[in-house]
């Protein structure tokens, strides 16, 4: 765990990684439940039988869910202190190239990007790369954006 000690900090820190976070299983009682959480329904993530006769042999997380795993694997990543608050301000760039099968695992590597004043504090890019064990390119790529304030 990192701690992310005001802005300055956070601004020296530019470029390094903040970590890569523990593996975490994807089920498909995990995958059911954000589907019925999003009411994303489709059969390639929730139907074992007919995604078995895909070429990926089984069904595959939603890229949404594994986009929403961003805040657990962050938290545990690094924490940030001495700033009044921080708030997502959105994303830069999402890419999904590779599937995350159900029964597999994945986890997160955080850097940040960039950082940029606005008025009252930064907004800091952070880099995530998420990766299936095993696999040989990332699941997920992105580029989120969150607006700290000074405290």
């Amino acid at each position: 765990m990192i701690t992310l000690n005001g802005i300055d900090d956070i601004k020296a820190r530019v470029g390094q990684e903040l970590g890569v976070s523990d593996w975490d299983d994807v089920t498909q009682e995990k995958i059911d439940a954000f589907a019925d959480s999003t009411g994303d329904h489709q059969w390639i993530h929730v139907d074992p039988e007919r995604a078995a006769q895909t070429p990926f042999g089984g069904t595959i997380a939603h890229g949404y869910y594994t986009l929403s795993l961003a805040p657990k694997f962050s938290y545990a990543l690094y924490q940030v202190e001495n700033v009044a608050f921080a708030l997502n301000y959105g994303l830069n760039k999402v890419r999904f190239p590779a599937p995350l099968p159900v029964g597999s695992r994945v986890r997160m590597r955080a850097a940040i990007a960039s950082v940029d004043d606005i008025p009252g504090g930064i907004q800091m890019a952070t880099a995530l790369t998420f990766e299936r064990d095993g696999g040989d390119k990332p699941v997920c790529v992105a580029e989120t954006l969150v607006r700290i304030y000074a405290g």
